[in-house]
């Protein structure tokens, strides 16, 4: 049984992962993650997550070493730890490189959280920063129901080559591009929606450019979700999502995350706090720590929800309720 022809017609495989498929549907149902966009649960339930993991590591015993499940294995007890892990509601890491996470299949309900806050309509064009996998890609165009509206980079042509073959294998063949996501695809604008699977420590200035105005932009930065919507070519705006989210980081020009704030002069109990560090990664190297700890204890410990992005020609900046109010500091880029 190799990994390549693991798919539903397998009689060993279709009915636990028809039922492992269900289960998951019903946990990101529990979750809530699609109410505001329900035909997104239509999606998921028709899209195998299986067939785009055809193995994946997970981090095992007290020192973090890895397990490689591999849907091909001989032995049938590890076929069915990786076909059940494959449905788990959590990140796969999919490809690693001197023992380094390089990409993974993101967390479905996160995903389904994205997906339902990219508000996409019908005709839609929409590019994909971050392949991965191609399992979103795959959500993508069953939803939109016109493989050509939807198109997907990644910067590695064995990400890409193998993303094609998953993609093909449900039946799905959008346009799969190998290249720097952060300079988005040129060749396939303008785009209705821009959403990215990879971490960014700034905006692409050449998103903006390839969005139609009255677009949006949906990527992950600092530790959350910025949701912009795009006026024109140089103008963007939004504010972040409630929810966390950390992915692994975009490779290319649009460089790795920046290094570490220190936190000298904060106390240790805010050190830990997870709004007060997605303060400081959306203020680094503009916010001093001491500085952003008292503006957050100030104004209520804020959730993510409050703060936001501009960005205008040359110049960005994040922001606490009010684009133009007392706390603004500008971002790289």
């Amino acid at each position: 049984m190799g990994a390549h022809t693991l798919g539903w017609g397998d009689r060993d495989i279709a009915e636990p992962a028809g039922s492992a498929l269900a289960d998951l549907v019903r946990e990101i149902d529990a979750s809530g993650a699609w109410a505001e966009d329900p035909v997104w649960r239509e999606a998921f339930a028709a899209v195998p997550r299986h067939l785009f993991v055809p193995y994946y590591y997970v981090y095992v015993g007290v020192r973090g070493g890895q397990e490689r499940r591999w849907g091909g294995s001989p032995d049938p007890r590890d076929r069915e730890r990786w076909l059940r892990g494959a449905y788990e509601d959590v990140p796969l890491a999919t490809r690693m490189r001197d023992g380094q996470l390089i990409s993974s299949s993101s967390q479905p309900s996160l995903m389904a959280t994205m997906l339902v806050a990219l508000r996409v309509e019908a005709g839609h064009r929409v590019l994909e920063v971050g392949t991965g996998s191609g399992y979103n890609a795959a959500l993508l165009a069953h939803r939109l129901g016109d493989d050509d509206l939807v198109t997907t980079i990644d910067l590695e042509p064995e990400i890409t080559e193998s993303a094609r073959r998953h993609l093909a294998a449900v039946g799905h063949r959008p346009v799969v591009v190998t290249g720097d996501g952060a300079r988005g695809v040129a060749a396939r604008a303008p785009f209705d929606r821009i959403i990215a699977t990879c971490a960014l420590s700034s905006i692409p200035r050449a998103w903006l450019a390839q969005c139609r105005p009255g677009g949006r932009i949906l990527t992950p930065l600092a530790g959350g979700l910025i949701a912009l919507a795009v006026r024109d070519a140089r103008h963007a705006e939004g504010h972040f999502l409630a929810t966390p989210a950390y992915f692994v980081p975009l490779r290319g020009t649009g460089g790795p995350e920046p290094a570490p704030v220190p936190l000298s002069g904060v106390p240790h109990l805010a050190r830990d706090d997870e709004l007060f560090r997605f303060l400081l990664a959306l203020g680094r190297g503009s916010l001093d720590p001491e500085e952003a700890y008292a503006m957050w204890r100030r104004e209520g410990m804020p959730g993510r929800e409050r703060y936001g992005i501009t960005v205008s020609g040359d110049r960005a900046w994040a922001w606490l309720d009010d684009p133009a109010g007392p706390y603004a500091w500008p971002l790289p880029g």
